[in-house]
């Protein structure tokens, strides 16, 4: 018999949630359209759906989060974050987002043009809906190894190289105003890059 040890943690918060029968799961897929962005939260069991973390948040993010500086400027955590990107980035300016897909959402109203050609190692969802919502097209340039699960490739997220090379030389390096790439491709099990 397998020995399987103790959890190293306690959970610190208990969120109820309700068990839905089949009939009402599909129901609930009907009405949202079959879109998984379109279900309530609370038609929702498991979230498979986001990489964001979805579990209970340990007594050391909660302390954190009591103990942060919520001031609207000038806050000591933000002050704090600039300077510590400053020094391992070098980045001079940064906007911190309350999560990636406001992030997203940002770059891409910044640096998309109508008819822009947003080339790419497949995509995050919430990510191709900001490049397109904001005019951009976006075109996959990941190895073809990628889309066949049964292939073994230690880096099935890589960008395809000659496929990006003919986009530029279709389109023109003027209409792509950057290449997006995953560094674990979701759409591909996680993949990474190499």
């Amino acid at each position: 018999m397998k020995n399987y040890p103790a959890e190293p943690f306690r959970i610190k918060v208990v969120e109820m949630m309700k068990s839905m029968s089949r009939e009402e799961r599909e129901a609930a897929m009907i009405e949202a359209g079959y879109n998984t962005f379109l279900l309530k939260s609370e038609d929702v069991y498991i979230d498979l759906l986001t990489d964001s973390g979805t579990t209970a948040m340990s007594d050391r993010q909660w302390a954190g989060l009591m103990i942060g500086d919520e001031a609207y400027a000038g806050s000591r955590n933000f002050l704090h974050l600039d300077a510590v990107v400053k020094e391992y980035y070098g980045f001079k300016h940064m906007v911190p987002t309350h999560q990636g897909r406001g992030a997203e959402n940002l770059l891409s109203r910044l640096k998309i043009k109508q008819g822009d050609i947003i080339p790419g190692n497949m995509y995050f969802t919430t990510t191709r809906y900001h490049q397109e919502a904001n005019g951009g097209i976006f075109k996959d340039v990941i190895i073809d190894e990628a889309h066949n699960p049964e292939i073994e490739h230690p880096f099935k997220g890589n960008i395809d190289l000659k496929k990006l090379q003919a986009l530029i030389d279709e389109f023109g390096a003027d209409r792509i105003p950057y290449v997006c790439l995953a560094v674990t491709v979701n759409l591909a099990g996680g993949q990474p890059v190499s």
